[in-house]
């Protein structure tokens, strides 16, 4: 496998929130992740992905909601996401992956 598959594995998507918008004007970035990944991979991964350098990787695992779907009672994934600070004069911008 190559070294850009395994980044993708790592990172699912960026997230694109009102919260996120805000943490982006202060240099971080936020990335959906996959629910094993730790700090180190992430942080390899995106340096890797984006040729930018990463200042800290902070993470959070928000827990899927009890939902009913046709009055059957199911449960949505738990999602872990990333917020990834840059250092200075690094940037991302996540509408062009540029």
């Amino acid at each position: 496998m190559s070294a850009a598959a395994k980044h993708y594995d790592v990172i699912r998507k960026p997230i694109i929130t009102e919260k996120a918008t805000m943490a982006s004007e202060n240099g971080a970035v936020v990335f959906e992740v996959h629910i094993d990944a730790n700090k180190p991979q992430i942080k390899e991964a995106v340096e890797g992905l984006f040729g930018v350098k990463v200042k800290a990787v902070n993470t959070t695992i928000t827990k899927g909601k009890v939902k009913r779907f046709r009055g059957m009672l199911g449960k949505r994934k738990d999602v872990k996401k990333a917020y990834v600070t840059l250092e200075e004069g690094n940037t991302i911008d996540v509408n062009t992956g540029l």
